[in-house]
């Protein structure tokens, strides 16, 4: 049945039944229940069912409803957060696929608030293109939390193998000269997220002289509770194919720039900043190289613990375009890839902004911002 609760978390009945039961089946194990509801039922005391990201709460007691109606769920409850509306993967990945692992190696995890660790790697992969297909977390286990995200840059060919020997802090005074050539993001996972897969059609292409022979790996480390003793060996894994796709694929950074200048003053309910992606830059940056523009099959929305929200605005010609990507509902512990349902293409001289609502009514202090 449909039902809403009032301020005092109190369950009424909904005077109108948007939710229709599809399916049940129950065992000496499991009650299973499918039903559908229409994405905006025009009920007040229902919530629209947008792309934004959805907290579904789930509870459950071991008894049927009474007469008197529902049981406490004491202990027996949860939440969860999900893009209802994502589209589904169609993912029939082969075990014998071949693959390789970018992990680190027994980290000190400083006990301090935010650390950028990185490590140096050597694509193994030679000779031959091949196309990675998918690349998946390997996060350790009960660092679930701790690992905030894992971004992936191509670094120099002219580097040596000498390079890999040592691991260092990002952005410190000391970290080798080589991190210094390590410029462009090929992959990007941030915590909540699964494994990536890309579209049939395309796919990070390796082996080749073009491609990426060193790559840098850069993991964030949240410990807010200044936590000692932390060892970490998380990383990721890239899953490859020799039957190539039609098309290469890439990433494209757009957002707010990390500097100094850029803060959030605190007590603040609503803060809004944006990043511009100009149409000088596109112009410059795809002109050339790519005149007939790119195509987006994906975006990830990334934030902090002050994000509430982030739009993905798209222009072209001066005309605003359907939002690229957005979530309302920004949920800092689940932030995973958006397929899009449809790709977008961008031109040379459009224009992308990226919106970034924040909150920071608990804060006394000025918030700066971090990558």
């Amino acid at each position: 049945q449909d039902y809403f609760t009032d301020e005092n978390r109190v369950l009424k009945k909904d005077p109108q039944q948007d939710y229709h039961l599809e399916y049940a089946m129950e065992n000496s194990t499991h009650t299973i229940l499918a039903f559908s509801r229409e994405l905006h039922t025009c009920d007040t005391n229902d919530k629209s069912i947008t792309e934004s990201t959805v907290r579904v709460i789930w509870a459950y007691h071991h008894k049927d409803m009474g007469e008197a109606g529902q049981n406490y769920h004491g202990s027996n409850r949860g939440t969860k957060s999900l893009r209802l509306l994502n589209p589904e993967k169609e993912e029939v990945l082969s075990a014998s696929l071949p693959y390789f692992d970018l992990t680190n190696k027994d980290v000190p995890v400083p006990d301090k608030d935010t650390t950028y660790w990185c490590q140096m790697f050597k694509i193994p992969v030679q000779h031959e293109k091949h196309h990675v297909m998918k690349v998946e977390p390997l996060i350790q286990k009960g660092h679930e939390n701790l690992v905030h995200h894992i971004l992936l840059y191509q670094c120099s060919s002219n580097l040596n193998d000498s390079v890999l020997d040592y691991g260092h802090e990002c952005y410190h005074p000391n970290m080798p000269d080589s991190f210094l050539t390590c410029e462009t993001v090929i992959f990007a996972w941030a915590i909540g997220g699964e494994g990536f897969t890309y579209p049939p059609h395309a796919g990070l292409s390796i082996g080749t002289a073009a491609d990426p022979q060193f790559v840098l790996m850069e993991v964030h480390y949240d410990n807010p509770s200044y936590t000692e003793g932390l060892i970490d060996n998380s990383g990721l894994r890239l899953i490859y194919t020799p039957v190539l796709r039609k098309y290469d694929a890439g990433v494209i950074e757009a957002g707010l720039w990390v500097s100094l200048f850029h803060n959030i003053p605190p007590g603040m309910p609503e803060f809004v900043s944006e990043g511009h992606c100009t149409l000088e830059c596109l112009e410059e940056a795809l002109g050339a190289e790519r005149p007939a523009g790119i195509h987006v099959f994906a975006v990830l929305l990334h934030a902090h613990l002050a994000g509430r929200a982030i739009r993905m605005r798209h222009f072209h010609n001066g005309e605003e375009q359907k939002l690229l990507a957005y979530d309302d509902e920004f949920d800092f512990n689940f932030q995973e890839f958006q397929y899009l349902r449809e790709e977008r293409t961008i031109l040379p001289g459009d224009n992308l902004i990226t919106e970034c609502h924040y909150s920071t009514v608990d804060r006394i202090r000025m918030t700066w911002v971090r990558k």
